[in-house]
């Protein structure tokens, strides 16, 4: 049966050793939809980011870029503005016909902690063929926070998909209309449209900007850190703000989102014409996101936004990202929420789980 896989299918992945990780993978990473990544032991520092290509190996390629090692067994801080490849625990060897998605976990992506995949032969980021028998790595480039890391940290998160899975907008529309995907009109249009909140129902506050000197964060800690020392608090009282070029902010979305059991979706950059931006760093929403038999009731989606070029205004209600819906091959055992204690179900405004509330 086509579709993404789910949880217990990512078990049999994991039986018929197409997944093998040393040491063993832990129920604990195996999510409704993915598999949560861990890394590995040590940290390669690069001079500058790259993809294996064709015919090369990530091992080659390090032994061109590499600077020095940094051993994570007693912990190590991964510097901002540096970039690193670190050999992950698990390992693929893929059936024909099963691909493989990486991204970014939410908390990660909240950090401006960009984590991609690579693979040996890869000319993608994040992308892993059909077949792909090999290792995985992890290239992370702290953006606005140094962070402390260990050994089975996980960062990053891989999805597995046989055959086409996206829903067609027609296919979209027919959802929507059975199950409402989102609170109000949906604009669907190559994926579900989502825009920003920047005029909210109470209050001025609309988002948070990194600080551009901290400290370190240790990325073990939950709900630790003092948001102030981190974050500026974004307000609006004119449904408007401008973008800084180069600064890194969360957002969130007007629309409150739900992702039915039998669906799951990927967060897309919308077209790079609306404007000098790009939204999300981390991509996956699980079957049960917003979803009211998993406690959810609608979920704003978080907007980690980076600007580029030029001061950039952005206005409430703009329409900046998209969401491809994909089918289930099997509806999970367990849903986003209440069930795997999720971090994030029900959320608005929301900064990562390292900082009070």
């Amino acid at each position: 049966m086509t579709g993404v896989l789910s949880s217990q299918e990512i078990r049999g992945l994991i039986a018929s050793a197409a997944l093998t990780a040393t040491p063993e993978i832990i129920d604990a990473q195996i999510q409704p939809a993915s598999l949560d990544l861990r890394l590995g032991t040590v940290a390669y520092r690069v001079r500058a980011s790259f993809l294996a290509g064709e015919g090369r190996t990530v091992a080659e390629r390090i032994a061109e870029f590499e600077m020095h090692r940094v051993d994570l067994t007693k912990g190590a801080v991964l510097e901002k503005g540096c970039v690193y490849v670190v050999p992950l625990m698990e390992s693929l060897a893929l059936p024909h016909g099963i691909q493989a998605v990486a991204n970014a976990k939410s908390s990660t992506g909240r950090l401006d902690l960009l984590t991609r995949t690579i693979t040996d032969g890869g000319v993608e980021f994040d992308r892993i063929a059909p077949g792909y028998n090999g290792p995985l790595y992890a290239e992370i480039c702290p953006r606005s926070f140094s962070v402390l890391v260990r050994p089975g940290m996980r960062l990053n998160q891989i999805r597995f998909r046989l055959g086409g899975a996206a829903l067609s907008d027609e296919e979209l529309r027919t959802l929507h209309a059975e199950t409402p995907l989102v609170n109000g009109t949906a604009v669907i249009d190559d994926g579900l449209g989502f825009s920003v909140d920047l005029a909210p129902s109470q209050g001025t506050l609309v988002g948070y900007r990194a600080k551009p000197h901290t400290g370190v964060i240790d990325l073990d800690l939950i709900g630790h850190y003092d948001p102030a020392d981190f974050w500026e608090e974004v307000h609006s009282s004119d449904g408007r703000i401008i973008l800084d070029p180069g600064a890194f902010y969360i957002l969130v979305s007007r629309e409150a989102v739900t992702i039915p059991p039998a669906y799951a979706a990927e967060m897309a950059p919308y077209l790079a014409m609306v404007g000098e931006f790009r939204v999300h760093y981390a991509g996956f929403f699980d079957p049960g996101f917003g979803h009211a038999d998993a406690g959810g009731q609608g979920s704003r989606g978080v907007l980690e936004v980076r600007c580029h070029e030029a001061p950039f205004v952005l206005e409430h209600g703009q329409v900046v990202g998209r969401l491809v819906y994909e089918k289930m091959s099997h509806i999970p055992e367990t849903l986003y929420g209440r069930e795997i204690k999720s971090n994030y179900q029900g959320q608005g405004l929301k900064l990562s789980k390292h900082f009070k509330s």
